[in-house]
């Protein structure tokens, strides 16, 4: 028999990844009485399994192969990583997998964290049950905020628990480069892991269902970063998709939709994300478990008056940043819906999250870098706006050049021919990914085409490409 205990608190979060602990910050600022409920560590798949140990694999990569670009550098840069060390690195940036320090931070902000599995049961009530078994039961007075996030979607393949493949968890944890990693997917996961394992020993293939990578990106952006994949070693097959999977004597073996035999050491599955809400108790409130979570633009959950669901978990945008805004977003709904005050709804407004739709920045830290915010030029014309697209090679920007030698890489402006403002941008190219922010300030503040002339980019940087596009545009 495990011990029952009661608690009442203003908000109750589950999940303390970065989106929780946003959400509890902004309660907590208000005044708010909070409790945060986690089944792992705090800091989340972020923190741990994704963004921050991705990133530090990948920036070594992505530094060799900005010096190899230069005269004077290429030399130095030309042995290769010291594995090792990128992985040391690595395990620095994760904490070594200790939440020590968020959990600091979380007390810091006055909200109390229970530690252990939470579930719904019944409206404005949740049950937690403990590492030892203990089962609390928290009261919300206002409102209980999800932020459990994804988890990785493995396809119906028999056998392939047996094989024990890997996910987006095990490709950035990893101890060790396999010497041979088949990658399955083409999107976001599977160019940046395809990436940093191939520069840091592994010979890499990698298995694409679709015509190409990072196809929900202009078609330039996955052309560019396939075309630097092959030229760094990696095998890409597109149209291509498992059809078997099997170890035997340790060895993996896929079989592909094309009748291929390929062996590796390890294979990863980067094909997609479902909702961590299979055992969240949606039953008990009237929600079908393992279902992503509707919201409208405050992050309230459709039909109820007091269920909020921030982040991946809502699927209006997967990425922690814009999880981490919804949270910015919701938090200070939650407080004025506590407070008795109205909200600010429309458009754009203090408590709606209006960029969801409009602004989702992104960047794909391969190399090159994709980076894209708003509607491809495919997306515009389907929402029926009428728009043209502008495309100029950063090759024209003197900034390109003296960033390395050889410099490739594209920019598209997709214009409303309408408004004359931005419907989306996209730049693919060594260090775009610091770029990206000035489009995003465009797109959210509907700057006139005709405005952005006076906006001067500094001379030489990259960031002249803006005035290409803006030429390109005016003498066309």
């Amino acid at each position: 028999m495990t011990e029952t205990e009661s608690n009442t608190y203003d908000v109750v979060v589950i999940g303390a990844g970065p989106v929780g602990e946003n959400i509890a910050d902004r309660t907590r600022a208000a005044g708010l009485t909070t409790a945060v409920v986690e089944s792992e560590l705090l800091g989340g798949e972020c923190s741990y399994w994704a963004c921050m140990p991705s990133k530090a694999l990948l920036r070594p990569v992505i530094a060799q192969a900005d010096a190899r670009r230069l005269p004077g550098l290429a030399q130095a840069a030309g042995g290769p990583l010291d594995t090792p060390a990128v992985l040391a690195r690595r395990d620095e940036y994760t904490s070594h997998w200790q939440d020590d320090g968020q959990a600091d931070w979380l007390a810091g902000t006055g909200a109390a964290l229970y530690r252990g599995h939470g579930r719904l049961a019944g409206p404005r009530t949740v049950t937690v049950t403990g590492p030892d078994g203990t089962v609390t039961t928290l009261t919300a007075r206002h409102a209980v905020a999800v932020a459990t996030g994804t988890r990785a979607q493995l396809p119906d393949l028999p056998g392939l628990a047996e094989v024990e493949p890997w996910t987006s968890r095990e490709a950035t944890s990893a101890k060790a480069a396999p010497g041979r990693l088949i990658v399955v997917g083409g999107g976001v996961v599977a160019t940046e892991m395809a990436t940093a394992w191939q520069a840091l020993g592994s010979q890499v293939t990698l298995l694409v269902r679709g015509k190409g990578l990072l196809n929900r990106m202009e078609p330039f952006a996955g052309e560019l970063v396939a075309e630097a994949l092959t030229e760094a070693g990696a095998d890409i097959r597109t149209g291509t998709s498992v059809e078997s999977v099997r170890r035997e004597n340790g060895t993996v073996v896929a079989v592909t939709s094309a009748g291929d035999r390929i062996e590796a050491d390890e294979i990863l599955f980067a094909t997609g994300r479902a909702p961590r809400t299979d055992d969240l108790g949606l039953e008990t409130v009237g929600l079908e478990p393992g279902s992503w979570l509707a919201t409208d633009d405050s992050l309230r959950v459709t039909g109820t008056d007091w269920l909020y669901a921030v982040g991946d978990v809502n699927h209006r945008a997967l990425l922690t940043h814009q999880g981490k805004y919804q949270a910015r977003i919701a938090g200070a709904a939650i407080a004025a819906r506590a407070a008795g005050d109205t909200l600010l709804e429309e458009p754009w407004g203090a408590h709606a999250a209006t960029a969801d739709h409009h602004a989702v920045p992104q960047v794909v830290f391969t190399d090159p870098e994709a980076a894209a915010v708003g509607l491809s030029l495919a997306e515009a014309e389907q929402a029926g706006h009428r728009v043209r697209a502008v495309d100029v090679e950063f090759s024209s920007v003197a900034g390109a050049g003296l960033y390395g030698d050889g410099y490739r890489g594209r920019a598209r402006m997709v214009v409303d021919l309408e408004d004359e403002i931005l419907r989306g941008v996209t730049f693919v190219g060594p260090g775009v990914g610091e770029l990206i922010h000035s489009a995003t300030v465009a797109i959210t503040g509907r700057v006139p085409v005709g405005r952005l002339w006076h906006a001067v980019p500094s001379y030489p940087t990259l960031s002249e490409v803006w005035l290409r596009l803006l030429e390109a545009y005016r003498d066309n």
